[in-house]
This record gives structure tokens, C-alpha cells and sequence, in this order.
């Protein structure tokens, strides 16, 4: 998938995964992951395809040994991290309770993007 389409994708993702966070369908992580508007999905989403593109390669040649030991699952710890990283540059708008919501997000983005990926190569 090109760059703008997956920027558009993965702000439609955060919208989405917010919405969510904030139903009652939750349960216990009600509230744990905040998106304030449409406009701050796009900013995130290009602020993480940033970061992915400057700082996640060098974080992937530093945690090579733990990703090779994990079998690859580390992987979504990095994700995790970038968009820490991410909700730390944009601020109150997009925000996460824990570590461990971040987690979950980076696994079901990785998941959407994998499945949305493979539709667009298909096409």
C-alpha cells in the first residue's frame, strides 16, 4: 500500500480503536485510549509513519538479539513503543492509560494493516 493510503488507514484505525476504548464493550479498559478528533488521527498517523521511517530501524538493530530469541514477537513490543512515542509527541489528544493498552493497540493495528495489505496487493 502507498504512503497516504496507509496514513488514511491507520487514522481511520486509531478512530476506530478510540471509539471502542470508550464504549462499554471495553469492560475494564474503558477510557484507556483517547483519539480527541479526526484531525489528530491523521497528525498521529503521520507522526507515527515518521517515526517508523527515522527511529524504529535503529530501534530494530538494537533489540535484534531479544526479536531473534522471541521468534519475531518483539516486533509488536517495537510498535508499542512507536506509538508511545507517538502519543508522547502529540500530546494530551492522543493518549494511552498503559503500556499494556499500547500493546493491544499495536497488536490489532499490525493485524488490520496485515489484512488491509494483503487486499490492496490482491488489487
Amino acid at each position: 500500500m502507498r504512503f497516504w493510503p496507509r496514513i488514511f488507514v491507520n487514522a481511520l484505525i486509531f478512530l476506530a480503536l478510540a471509539g471502542f476504548f470508550q464504549s462499554s464493550l471495553a469492560g475494564h479498559y474503558q477510557n484507556a485510549f483517547y483519539v480527541s478528533g479526526v484531525a489528530v488521527a491523521l497528525i498521529a498517523s503521520f507522526v507515527l509513519a515518521l517515526l517508523n521511517a527515522i527511529v524504529k530501524p535503529i530501534l530494530f538493530v538494537l533489540s535484534l538479539p531479544v526479536t531473534i530469541v522471541t521468534l519475531g514477537l518483539f516486533g509488536f513490543v517495537l510498535n508499542a513503543i512507536m506509538l508511545e512515542l507517538t502519543s508522547w509527541v502529540m500530546g494530551s489528544g492522543f493518549t494511552f492509560s498503559s503500556f499494556g493498552v499500547t500493546l493491544i493497540v499495536a497488536i490489532v493495528m499490525a493485524l488490520f494493516n496485515a489484512i488491509i495489505s494483503d487486499h490492496f496487493a490482491r488489487n
